[in-house]
């Protein structure tokens, strides 16, 4: 990475990844350590330059990680980071513990953390500010001296800088002297906004004619704008985490900043040929962290470059350009034509030339009118991508022989005792088992499986069944369930609608059941969701 010789934008911008230690702070994301290694994998994959790995001697955890990957993970693109923060108030760098376990990580590069706001050093390290900036300049100096490329994050750089921009200055000076290779600007609260950014970004890059990084927080909502004002203003690496995971409301989402730098800034980010790993690579963290993957992520959601019937639907048959801002296929996703009651002949044509199915025309107008008897009657398409698909590839002729179903059953047993839950003094344990009877080929299968509910136990049985006949099976996870009321004015003989969300961690695909009986829904939907996944398996 060349630095620039003003604050102009650069060329290139390293991406500095710190989803295995900022992002891993979001509530309900326990990562392990096999975790960790699976997403440092994708995140090679990628192509990102840095890989924050942890803060080690500070957990068990990432001791065991910096440990485990010196021999497990082998990265072909990127380079790992171990991140800790400056010596102690008043303490020595060469029995520093922090320092220390830097350097027993092993890593090349380490980023350290030192303050960089007066009130921060006077407040919280209650300590002056020489001495805060000399920790600064001693950490870093000793780490360069043990032949480490040095990152310094500059903590609560922006709100410092605009209490006190001569001590936040200073701080970077001396950490820029003692030898720091980057000097990244933490905006640790979240609370700038992109003018802020950008004019004090290019201030700084200015004034020290040094590599200048950003790591900023989306507490506004401004988390990506934030680091696009920071590169268009001489800022050569972004801090940040795949889907925008961190603490509070997240970190800035490094896929949307990928992706406009890229694509909207000329500037270049990946190694060339990577940036269409974006969105497998988005939605297998996704799964790794056992978040369901956001659908209306920019460039990378399923629903992204999602179209409805009507006006944008017929321009893109004629101009792919026409309403999408670009090629889905630069980022690895797809264009997706919504079909619902309102569709027309156009529609569904397109949407079976998407799926390169031959259909005929009499039969294209027999897909919409089923389509709008089936929506009618409570199904909803536009929501059920795979579904619709089965619905045409089915139209054209298509059968799946994966399996056939003779029967299904399912009891669900109450039994008072101790158990899980307690109502006016008496608990119930619920017992639910599932029986599946099918066909594969010629061979009958029969199957109970057990669950903690009917379609748990369902697809227990089912999986059971299927047995070894059908691999790919054994990637398919459902990770969403939603069931909605229709017509609830009819209480409990409402008709219900099931959607069900499964993934086999490179793609997320949702179908859908209707029917008064809940369970019949869900068998509807749960047969669809793993014929869809055996069927792209087997392409």
């Amino acid at each position: 990475m060349s630095t620039p010789s003003s604050s102009a934008m650069p060329l290139s911008v390293e991406i500095y990844d710190t989803t295995l230690r900022d992002g891993a702070q979001l509530e309900g994301i326990s990562l392990t350590v096999d975790d960790k290694l699976r997403i440092a994998e994708q995140l090679d994959r990628l192509g990102v330059h840095y890989i924050e790995g942890g803060w080690p001697g500070s957990n068990p955890k990432d001791d065991e990680f910096f440990d485990r990957a010196q021999s497990e993970l082998e990265l072909a693109n990127s380079r790992l980071v171990a991140f800790g923060s400056t010596r102690r108030v008043k303490g020595k760098v060469d029995d520093d513990l922090t320092l220390q376990h830097l350097l027993a990580a092993n890593t090349e590069v380490v980023c350290i953390v030192g303050k960089a706001s007066e009130y921060h050093v006077t407040e919280a390290l209650r300590t002056t500010l020489d001495e805060g900036v000399a920790m600064v300049a001693d950490s870093v100096r000793f780490l360069k001296e043990n032949d480490r490329t040095v990152f310094f994050d500059a903590e609560h750089f922006f709100d410092g800088y605009r209490e006190n921009p001569e001590f936040s200055m200073r701080v970077l000076e001396e950490a820029a002297m003692a030898g720091a290779n980057c000097l990244v600007l933490c905006d640790t609260n979240g609370g700038s906004l992109p003018g802020d950014v950008e004019r004090i970004v290019r201030q700084v890059a200015d004034h020290l004619q040094a590599p200048v990084g950003v790591h900023l927080h989306n507490d506004t909502g401004c988390g990506v704008a934030n680091a696009l004002a920071g590169v268009a203003a001489g800022a050569t690496q972004v801090q940040g985490t795949i889907n925008g995971y961190g603490e509070r409301v997240g970190n800035c989402d490094l896929v949307p900043i990928i992706a406009n730098l890229s694509l909207k800034m000329g500037v270049e980010t990946l190694p060339q040929g990577h940036l269409d790993r974006l969105t497998s690579v988005a939605h297998h963290i996704a799964e790794i962290v056992n978040f369901t993957a956001d659908p209306q992520q920019p460039y990378v959601g399923a629903k992204a470059f999602a179209h409805k019937a009507g006006l944008h639907t017929s321009a893109i048959a004629r101009r792919r350009d026409a309403y999408e801002h670009v090629d889905p296929e630069s980022v690895g996703n797809g264009t997706r034509f919504l079909v619902s009651e309102m569709s027309g002949r156009s529609t569904i044509e397109l949407k079976a030339q998407q799926l390169g199915v031959e259909i005929e025309g009499k039969v294209i107008g027999e897909v919409v009118e089923t389509l709008k008897e089936l929506e009618h009657q409570g199904y909803h398409f536009e929501a059920a991508d795979a579904s619709l698909e089965l619905l045409i590839r089915s139209a054209a002729g298509w059968t799946q022989d994966f399996f056939r179903l003779e029967s299904f059953e399912v009891s669900v047993g109450h039994r008072s005792g101790s158990g899980a839950r307690a109502w006016n003094d008496v608990t119930v344990d619920v017992e639910t088992e599932a029986t599946v009877k099918i066909w594969v080929g010629d061979e009958r299968r029969i199957a109970t499986g057990e669950g903690n509910g009917p379609i748990n136990a369902l697809d227990a049985a089912l999986r059971d069944a299927l047995g070894d006949a059908h691999p790919g099976l054994a990637r398919l996870h459902l990770t969403d369930f939603k069931v909605r009321v229709l017509e609830s004015d009819r209480g409990t003989g409402a008709v219900t609608r099931v959607l069900l969300d499964t993934t086999d961690g490179e793609r997320t695909w949702t179908t859908i059941g209707v029917s008064a009986n809940i369970i019949e829904a869900s068998w509807q939907a749960l047969v669809d969701s793993i014929v869809y996944g055996l069927l792209h398996a087997s392409a």
